[in-house]
């Protein structure tokens, strides 16, 4: 092909089609878990590979991840650390050797000197080849599971944390017991909570949960006691941190003066012990409680409830994937049921047909056929008679099946033994079809079953609470005070000369207003330049829902805007803008509530310069009439014409609030 012939193709275009193909190979294969099996497809392939080399004895752990790269060509280290959480897990994968300590942060041994083999529990409810549907492998040389059939919730019993292109997911693990007894009210329609459950237990204050998708969270907390007025014994560390990182947070919180005390030592062995030791003098209960403002000893994790649902992402609460399980397992069990159904009686069928076959001695007319064609018209022409006592008709199959039998059998055959095995038979059909007729009751049995097999020592580990966040500013005295120095632009409780602000901690944080809509939130100091006469500088803290209210001239002869915002989350000492970038942008009212009622009841007068044909120079402004929104608005329309001041509006007196 020529060079003129060569298609023209948008380099914007590729980039974006590749894109696209990227992040929803990552989304779909590597990062998510189907809703399913609650699986992640590495995760599904080792489950996989562990059957396949199953024969009730451990395998080296290198040797699992080699046979699951036939399927995960993804290198060995991702399909090893996958398995290790598989295993630290302590549902699915029965471990042997050194597999690390979810407490303490160790590592697991490399994959040579450990061992694994799939537990009970996983074999009964992840496996069966009859339910399975399977794909071509990467390479087309095996076959792999699309998904599993787990008749479990084993995505919320497990838990999964995953980054894709563009998306997140994080569900946390929950009770092995409560879930088994949420989905038996599921099918029984009955209301249902289930909230999370860490192996590393702690406390849990859940009250924020939100079933576990965006914008919700659970706050988990060390367990901490008081031994003594000079001991705190640290027993249960919270989920997501180990001692050895603990005890190291602790440590720098003393270098930095946040807390106080003497020494803090690790006795962790099969249980979680960190022993804090207080100097003489120090309040427990003061101490514990900043140890929990200020360490890992409380933190705040945020869930992130996504699963791969019809080859699509999606986000569902923990009601929804606990329901869709529930159903999802009744629905395996009715295809087993019926699976197993077809199966016997298609075997009391051939049964039944050999009994008569043998009985009435068919076989012998065999002798006499000279071709295999012959033998099946023979052999189906004398069944004739005996069609009606079957249960459907009798195909080439089988009459080619009885032609096969051996004639060892046939001369020793036993009609009482064959009665008995009909009887059996149909008693199992009877009991089939009983289950199917009563497929929510059955459900209900398969799933107390395995709570009575597995439950034992799977109580709920973490407890749950309601507590307080620990205000720092109870635990750390403010002990300083924000001056400014306005004329020189310096602001810090290092000047004690200067106007006073307000009392303040090395801890807090200032927000800082320019003049012209720049505004930046900084950490206290000594001394900092802050800008000379800056519009607002205040201490700032993130929890306050303070109403800022603003009225700015855009450049230097636009048009006059009105807003008011709450300053939500911000990052320290990055400059935000209030009001447009234009040059000569100015701030001409500035005003800060503690409430939106407060702002509500907030009027200006804004004083117009004069002009002509301009009579009314004077206009109130409500602020009630514009919603609160993000600091970033550009705001409403207060003016087209040149502004003068804005004042504010004398209280008990009467205006004219109607369109000027």
């Amino acid at each position: 092909m020529s060079q003129e012939e060569l298609p023209e193709v948008s380099l914007r275009e590729m980039y974006a089609d590749y894109f696209l193909d990227y992040a929803s190979y990552v989304i779909l294969e590597r990062a998510v878990p189907y809703v399913e099996d609650g699986l992640k497809p590495v995760q599904r392939r080792i489950l996989h590979s562990l059957n396949e080399l199953d024969d009730g004895r451990y395998n080296k752990v290198a040797n699992v991840v080699g046979n699951t790269m036939k399927y995960h060509p993804h290198g060995d280290a991702s399909i090893g650390d996958a398995m290790v959480g598989l295993g630290q897990k302590d549902l699915l994968i029965d471990t042997q050797g050194n597999w690390g300590n979810i407490l303490t942060g160790d590592r697991a041994a490399a994959p040579r000197y450990i061992e694994a083999r799939l537990t009970a529990f996983a074999k009964e409810i992840t496996f069966n080849p009859k339910t399975t549907n399977w794909t071509p492998s990467y390479d087309g040389r095996s076959q792999e599971p699309i998904c599993l059939p787990v008749k479990f919730p084993l995505l919320l019993a497990q838990g999964v944390e995953g980054i894709a292109v563009g998306l997140a997911c994080k569900i946390l693990p929950h009770n092995f017991i409560e879930l088994i007894d949420a989905c038996i009210s599921t099918l029984r329609n009955e209301p249902f909570e289930i909230l999370p459950d860490f192996l590393t237990a702690g406390i849990m204050d859940a009250s924020d949960y939100r079933e576990g998708i965006r914008g919700g969270k659970v706050r988990v907390r060390a367990r901490i006691e008081i031994d003594s007025k000079k001991l705190l014994r640290i027993t249960e560390v919270p989920y997501g941190t180990t001692t050895g990182g603990l005890m190291d947070n602790i440590v720098a919180a003393n270098e930095k003066g946040k807390i106080k005390i003497a020494k803090v030592v690790d006795n962790t062995a099969a249980n979680a012990e960190i022993l804090v030791h207080l100097p003489v003098g120090s309040e427990p209960e003061v101490v514990r409680d900043a140890l929990y403002a200020f360490t890992d000893c409380e933190s705040s994790i945020s869930p992130n409830s996504c699963v791969i649902i019809d080859s699509k992402p999606k986000f569902m609460g923990m009601h929804d994937i606990l329901k869709h399980s529930a159903f999802h397992t009744k629905d395996l069990l009715q295809k087993e049921l019926e699976i197993r159904l077809a199966e016997l009686n298609d075997k009391w069928h051939f049964s039944s047909l050999e009994k008569i076959f043998i009985e009435n001695e068919i076989y012998l007319t065999m002798k006499d056929c000279k071709s295999m064609e012959e033998v099946v018209t023979v052999i189906d022409k004398r069944l004739t008679p005996f069609k009606k006592l079957l249960q459907r008709d009798v195909e080439e199959e089988d009459i080619v099946k009885l032609s096969k039998l051996p004639f060892l059998r046939m001369t020793r055959f036993d009609s009482a033994k064959a009665d008995d095995l009909l009887k059996a038979l149909e008693d199992a059909i009877e009991e089939v079809e009983k289950n199917l007729r009563n497929l929510t009751r059955y459900t209900i049995s398969y799933f107390k079953n395995l709570l009575k097999k597995y439950g034992k020592g799977r109580e709920r580990k973490t407890e749950i609470s309601s507590f307080a966040k620990v205000d720092r500013t109870q635990v750390v005295v403010a002990n300083e005070i924000l001056y400014i120095d306005r004329k020189n632009g310096f602001a810090g409780f290092g000047l004690k000369k200067e106007e006073s602000l307000d009392k303040c901690s090395e801890l807090d944080d200032m927000i800082v207003i320019s003049t012209d809509g720049k505004m930046k939130v900084m950490k206290v100091a000594e001394k900092l330049f802050v800008g000379k006469r800056p519009q607002h500088i205040a201490i700032f803290r993130k929890d306050q829902e303070k109403v800022y209210s603003v009225i700015y001239r855009e450049g230097r002869d636009g048009p006059i805007r009105a807003k008011r915002f709450r300053i939500g989350g911000v990052t320290r000492d990055k400059e935000y803008g209030l009001a447009t970038a234009a040059k000569g942008t100015r701030i001409l009212y500035f005003i800060v509530h503690e409430t939106e009622a407060e702002s509500n009841d907030n009027i200006v007068i804004v004083h117009l310069k004069a002009q002509l044909r301009l009579r009314n120079l004077s206009r109130p402004f409500k602020f009630e009439d514009i919603a609160i929104k993000g600091r970033g608005v550009r705001g409403n329309l207060v003016s087209k014409h040149g502004v003068d001041r804005v004042v504010r509006a004398p209280k008990n007196q009467e205006l004219d609030l109607g369109d000027s």
